[in-house]
């Protein structure tokens, strides 16, 4: 399977409609202000370009905040140890759905609550973490988007080792605390094994363990970088790009972002696709929908972003057709 396919490839939307009349969701009903609640992985400012989008999308079904929409925020800050506290707090403001992204914190909603519905976005692997029973019949209490893609380690690394042919070692920062990476890690094992290039995992759960991280990557002198994603590499990517230029790694992320801040390239589903999708699962919601009917969406979007800026602090050439199959690139 080439990268040039899979960045095109486009996944059915599975998202129906369902009559059935979800008890705790409240009724669409004119002149009612409805409450959601966002859980955030990092902060406002960290993820505004994602908030963009998610707000984008709710206005397109007719939801406006300040009219007939609150949004309560809730953001751990990279720190998951604060899931429960903020959960705690947006349960109690009676919220009709919770919205948050990614697997760790989608987890600590479906412990803390079995009844509020719940939209996630861009989980993983949802079945085999189990928040949901199937993609196409969740049930429960929650549905969403999942990013499941399980050859994008896979192709990352391919990504890597088309623009250097000599690669041979690759630290991959990985977080134990979230359930879909240790499938993601073993992927990237599997590639790496058929590519012939070395493999150092590099775990890191929350902020304070970069120093550590860093100094394992010193020590072992990996010749790039590969950055699963997770919020806590979200929340942190400045560091991150600080330590790769710094050290001369050129990386291949998850996220566009890590780019923006320095990075070599990204290559992933599209994020702000997910978030603005999102409000159609929320409006369904609201009008009535259970949950546990709506169907899981996939992926439909995947981009590949390029810093040209990058290669150059680096020393890399990146071809005129590499960077032609990229969706974006940063001059």
């Amino acid at each position: 399977m080439t990268v040039e396919w899979i960045s095109r490839r486009r996944f059915t939307g599975l998202v129906g409609g369902a009559a059935a009349a979800w008890p705790f969701a409240a009724q669409a009903q004119p002149g009612k202000v409805h409450r959601i609640g966002f859980l955030g992985n990092s902060t406002a400012a960290l993820e505004a370009n994602l908030i963009g989008p998610f707000r984008e999308g709710l206005r397109a079904h007719g939801y406006e905040e300040g009219r007939n929409l609150r949004i309560e925020y809730r953001w751990a800050e990279g720190n998951y140890d604060r899931f429960p506290k903020l959960i705690a707090e947006l349960l109690a403001l009676n919220v009709e759905v919770l919205v948050t992204a990614g697997t760790p914190p989608t987890l600590a909603i479906k412990r803390a609550t079995s009844t509020v519905p719940l939209v996630m976005i861009a989980v993983g692997d949802p079945i085999g973490s189990g928040i949901v029973q199937s993609l196409a019949h969740p049930g429960g209490n929650i549905t969403g988007l999942s990013s499941i893609a399980p050859e994008l380690e896979g192709k990352r690394l391919e990504l890597l080792r088309e623009i250097i042919p000599q690669l041979s070692h690759v630290a991959v920062l990985w977080n134990p605390l979230n359930p879909f990476h240790k499938a993601s890690l073993q992927h990237a094992r599997d590639a790496a094994q058929v590519l012939k290039i070395k493999i150092l995992a590099v775990g890191i759960k929350a902020t304070d363990d970069l120093d550590g991280a860093f100094k394992t990557i010193e020590n072992d002198r990996p010749e790039a970088l590969l950055i699963l994603a997770d919020r806590v590499f979200l929340h942190n990517r400045v560091r991150l790009m600080e330590f790769a230029t710094r050290h001369r790694l050129p990386s291949v992320n998850a996220y566009h972002e890590l780019v923006e801040a320095g990075g070599l390239m990204s290559f992933g589903p599209s994020y702000e696709d997910m978030h603005r999708r999102a409000a159609e699962f929320i409006d369904k919601i609201l009008k009535g929908a259970k949950p546990g009917d709506l169907p899981v969406e996939l992926p439909t979007k995947f981009t590949l972003v390029v810093s040209v800026k990058a290669a150059k602090a680096l020393g890399i050439t990146v071809s005129e057709s590499f960077l032609l199959r990229a969706d974006q690139v940063i001059e």
